[in-house]
């Protein structure tokens, strides 16, 4: 016979004949019951925590979830970089537009020309900075610089690229 039924049985024979039974055993059978049903369960509770840690994921319908919120966004921002990097071109055409009618209008002072002189590039660019021989602007859009006479402002190709 094993431990434990021994146990119960000397435990059932003390019952049935109305003798006293030692508590030491008692409590000696209740833990030994105690530390089988917890080495269970605790084999048990291994079993079912590496069973859920296999199981982590994302499902279908979350995965959707978070490509639809994604491309919501992606719908949201894409038409304001557009037009921030439109504008961005726009004051960067207006600036070097600012530059070339300065460079004409010193050009006009230091070699005392009339309003109505239309300076070519070459004679301007050394007014531009950027160095000692200067360096022509170009438009961020592809657009061209025109000069005028010096009374005019110069002007860009590109719609919109104009000074104020």
């Amino acid at each position: 016979m094993s431990k434990n039924g021994t146990r119960n049985a000397f435990l059932q024979n003390a019952v049935a004949t109305g003798n006293s039974v030692d508590k030491t055993a008692i409590i000696i059978t209740s833990r030994f019951c105690c530390s089988v049903h917890a080495a269970k369960t605790d084999s048990k509770d291994r079993y079912m925590r590496t069973r859920t840690l296999n199981k982590a994921g994302f499902t279908l319908v979350e995965i959707m979830i978070v490509v639809a919120i994604i491309g919501l966004l992606a719908a949201i921002a894409i038409p304001n970089f557009v037009r921030a990097r439109t504008t961005s071109q726009t004051n960067s055409c207006i600036n070097n537009l600012r530059q070339i009618d300065g460079a004409e209008q010193q050009w006009a002072l230091e070699n005392h020309q009339l309003s109505t002189s239309t300076p070519g590039q070459a004679s301007i660019t050394p007014y531009l900075g950027r160095g000692s021989n200067g360096q022509w602007p170009t438009c961020p859009a592809n657009g061209s610089y025109t000069i005028n006479d010096v009374s005019t402002p110069p002007t860009c190709d590109i719609t919109g690229h104009m000074l104020p």
